[in-house]
């Protein structure tokens, strides 16, 4: 008879609708559902809510305070836009598939800053302050990355190595860019969105006749910062290695003069010695 009425209380304490809801995003529709179910008597109520919402509450896939989580046709969306974000949020949910930091105060995407992000698809970091972009900013989502919007910050240089692996289409329109082999190798490997392409402009260039201007425009026109690179390095080889060999020069017109006074001086010496004979010899005969 008593384990009877426990069996009962223990069905009274967790409803089965609720449940039902074990596993499954909860929403505040779910949650008001699971709250309507309980039993109206006070002491089961308590219970019951308790272990309702912690069946409810969907724990392995939170969403930051200062960003909106939803769904886009059937995958997760988390929506941080224009949230006063001054870096990339660290609790963001691993399902994330649609992904926006735009409109933020982002200075800096640092190593890994996405590597938990396995199903990450479009990624939106246009309209930031972003200026230094890591070389492993993006691991572990190079694979799945579809879209990757960097237009409207602070960027002058990226190191290659960060946008090469990715086979993502990229905009990276209006930004300050300093125009070099490493931004001309991006162009030329990586896939640009057609449409922001022209957006890329040189702030600085190693010209002063090519600021202003679009890369693909100076590019067209024959310009290859690449050789200019290798150009400016053979020059410096060559000042280096200059360097050297006047230093040997200098070294050996040294050494030959020193060797000359030290050989002056010992023939001078030598000179010296069958005097200083002849006369003691002088001397003997005459005593």
């Amino acid at each position: 008879m008593g384990e009877a009425l426990q069996e009962r209380r223990g069905a009274a304490l967790l409803p089965r609708s609720c449940c039902s809801l074990r596993g499954i995003t909860s929403s505040h529709a779910e949650l008001a559902g699971c709250k309507m179910t309980l039993t109206p008597t006070p002491a089961a109520s308590i219970a019951q809510a308790f272990f309702c919402l912690l069946l409810c509450v969907p724990w392995g896939s939170s969403c930051p305070p200062s960003c909106q989580c939803t769904e886009r046709a059937g995958a997760k969306a988390v929506l941080c836009s224009s949230r006063h974000l001054e870096e990339i949020p660290k609790d963001i949910p691993k399902d994330a598939v649609f992904l926006k930091l735009d409109a933020n105060s982002i200075t800096r995407i640092p190593s890994n800053a996405f590597r938990h992000l396995s199903h990450l698809e479009e990624l939106d970091l246009s309209r930031n302050a972003i200026e230094k972009i890591d070389r492993a900013a993006f691991k572990g989502v190079a694979a799945g990355l579809r879209t990757l919007d960097l237009s409207s910050n602070r960027i002058r240089s990226i190191p290659k190595e960060a946008l090469l692996a990715l086979n993502a289409k990229l905009r990276l329109a209006n930004n300050p860019w300093h125009c070099e082999c490493a931004l001309q190798e991006v162009l030329w490997e990586a896939r640009l969105d057609p449409d922001s392409v022209q957006d890329i402009t040189c702030h600085t260039a190693p010209r002063e006749e090519y600021v202003g201007k679009p890369l693909l425009q100076v590019l067209d026109a024959g310009v290859n910062f690449c050789s200019v690179r290798q150009r400016t390095t053979d020059v410096a080889m060559f000042i280096t290695m200059f360097g050297w060999f006047a230093m040997v020069i200098v070294y050996v017109i040294c050494y030959v003069r020193h060797n000359r006074e030290d050989t002056c001086k010992h023939v001078d010496y030598l000179k010296s010695l069958p005097s200083t004979q002849g006369h003691a010899e002088t001397t003997s005969t005459a005593l």
